[in-house]
C-alpha cells in the first residue's frame, strides 16, 4: 500500500531559526528523530470521505502553519484507512513503529478509531480522535494517551433525542448502520428514550453502503412509530432521507431524526427534503466571526466551494493544541505532551469552554441546530439556525459514570 507523505514546508522551522541540522539536534534532546511527525489517518474513498478526507489534511496543514516554530521540524503524513479497521491498524502500526509518527489523528469511522486507539495504547502513543464518535473511545476502550476531540454517541443522544422526546416524539423506530457507531448510537438514544417514558417499537440493522433502503423504510412506516431515527452517517444518511421523501414517509406525518449529520449531506439532500431536521453538533461554519474566518481560509486552501465540516474543524483544533503542548513540554514524549495538553487552556472557534478530562473527553459546549427552510436560506451553505447552546457539563457523560479503566473512582 502506498502511504502518501507530505512534508509541510511552512512548518519546518530549522531554517527560520537559522540553525544547521547538527545545531538543531544538539539543542532538542527531547525529540525522537529530531522532529514531530503527525499522521492523518482518514477516509479518502468511502462513505465518509467528505467529512474528513482531503479536507482533514487541509485543516492539519493550516494548524501546523498557525502553530509556528516549535523548536524542531513538523512533518505530516496522510493515508486512507478505507473504512476498514484492519487496514487502519496496519497503517498505524507502520507509522508508529517504523516511520517515527508521534501522533495520529482524524480517524473518521468508529471501528477504525477503536482499532487504532487500542494499538496506540499498547505502544504508549498519542491518538487524537476527531472523526469517530463511539463513546467506548472514552469508556471501556479509553487510553491514557488518547483524547476524543468531538461529540460522542452519549452527547448526541443527550441533545437531539432528548429534545425530540420532550416535543412529543414517544414511539421510535431505528434504522441503524450495522457497525460500531450505529450500534453505540442506537443504544445511547434508546436509553434516553426509555428514561423519558418513550418506547422503541422496532428497528433494522443496515449494512454500510446499502443503496436501496426501501424495505427498511417501509418496515419503519408500518411499525406505528412517530419518529424514525437514522442512526447512520455520510452518504448512507443522505440516501435514507432522499428515499424517505420518495416514499412519502415524512409527508405522512412521521418525523425523521438525524442522530448525526454533517453539512455536506444537507447540501446533497437539498433543503426541500432536509428542512426542519434537528441536530446536535459542535461546529457550524457560519456561527460567528471566528468560525467564518476559519471557513474562509479553509475554502481558499481547498480551492473549491466547500465549507469545513465538524471533523475538519476538530482536527485543526486538536492538532494546533497538540503542537502548543509539544512546544510547552519541550518534548514529543507522549505522557509529557498529554499532561501538558490537559494543563494548557483551550478556547478556539471549535472548542468553546473546553477542558480535557481524566478519561480523555474534551468537554466543550455543543449546539442544537435546525435545518433552514429553502426560504430562510440566503445562499449555498447557509443551512442552519442555532436553537440553543448545550453546556459541556450537560452534554457529556458525567465522569462519575465513566467506564474508563484508568479513571480514579471514589
Amino acid at each position: 500500500m502506498s502511504l502518501p507523505r507530505i512534508l509541510c514546508c511552512a512548518a519546518v522551522v530549522s531554517a527560520a531559526l537559522g540553525m544547521a541540522t547538527t545545531e538543531l539536534a544538539a539543542q532538542t534532546p527531547g525529540f525522537s528523530g529530531n522532529s514531530v511527525k503527525i499522521g492523518v489517518l482518514t477516509d479518502m474513498s468511502s462513505i465518509n470521505a467528505h467529512m474528513g478526507g482531503p479536507g482533514a489534511v487541509t485543516a492539519v496543514q493550516l494548524a501546523i502553519e498557525d502553530a509556528g516554530p516549535i523548536g524542531v521540524p513538523v512533518e505530516m503524513v496522510s493515508a486512507d484507512h478505507q473504512a476498514k479497521p484492519d487496514v487502519g491498524a496496519s497503517i498505524a502500526r507502520k507509522w508508529y513503529e517504523n516511520d517515527g509518527v508521534d501522533m495520529i489523528t482524524e480517524l473518521t469511522n468508529s471501528a477504525v478509531a477503536l482499532a487504532v486507539q487500542n494499538l496506540a495504547r499498547s505502544l504508549k502513543k498519542v491518538d487524537l480522535v476527531t472523526g469517530g464518535v463511539a463513546d467506548d473511545l472514552v469508556g471501556k476502550s479509553c487510553s491514557p494517551w488518547g483524547i476524543h476531540w468531538t461529540f460522542d454517541t452519549f452527547s448526541l443522544a443527550n441533545g437531539t433525542t432528548r429534545t425530540v422526546v420532550q416535543q412529543g416524539g414517544k414511539k421510535w423506530f431505528f434504522i441503524t448502520a450495522d457497525y460500531a457507531f450505529g450500534h453505540a448510537m442506537e443504544a445511547r438514544a434508546t436509553a434516553v428514550i426509555k428514561a423519558m417514558g418513550g418506547t422503541v417499537v422496532g428497528g433494522a440493522r443496515v449494512p454500510q453502503g446499502t443503496a436501496d433502503l426501501s424495505s427498511y423504510l417501509l418496515q419503519a412506516q408500518a411499525s406505528g412509530a412517530e419518529v424514525i431515527a437514522l442512526a447512520n452517517a455520510g452518504t448512507d444518511f443522505a440516501t435514507a432521507v432522499k428515499q424517505a421523501n420518495e416514499f412519502g414517509i415524512t409527508q405522512s406525518g412521521k418525523r425523521l431524526v438525524a442522530t448525526i449529520i454533517f453539512i455536506p449531506e444537507i447540501d446533497s439532500i437539498g433543503l426541500e427534503s432536509a428542512q426542519g431536521l434537528a441536530l446536535t453538533t459542535n461546529f457550524y461554519w457560519d456561527r460567528d466571526e471566528a468560525s467564518r474566518a476559519f471557513a474562509t481560509r479553509f475554502t481558499a486552501r481547498a480551492g473549491r466551494d466547500v465549507v469545513p465540516t465538524e471533523p475538519q474543524a476538530a482536527v485543526y483544533s486538536a492538532t494546533l493544541h497538540y503542537l502548543k503542548a509539544v512546544k510547552a513540554a519541550g518534548t514529543d514524549d507522549a505522557t509529557a505532551v498529554i499532561a501538558k495538553m490537559k494543563e494548557i487552556p483551550i478556547e478556539d472557534f471549535f472548542a468553546r469552554n473546553a477542558s480535557i478530562r481524566e478519561d480523555g473527553v474534551l468537554v466543550h459546549d455543543l449546539l442544537l441546530l435546525q435545518v433552514k427552510t429553502p426560504a430562510e436560506s440566503k445562499k449555498r451553505w447557509d443551512y442552519y439556525k442555532v436553537l440553543s447552546t448545550i453546556s459541556g457539563k450537560d452534554a457529556f457523560l458525567p465522569l462519575s459514570e465513566s467506564t474508563c479503566p484508568h479513571v480514579k473512582k471514589g
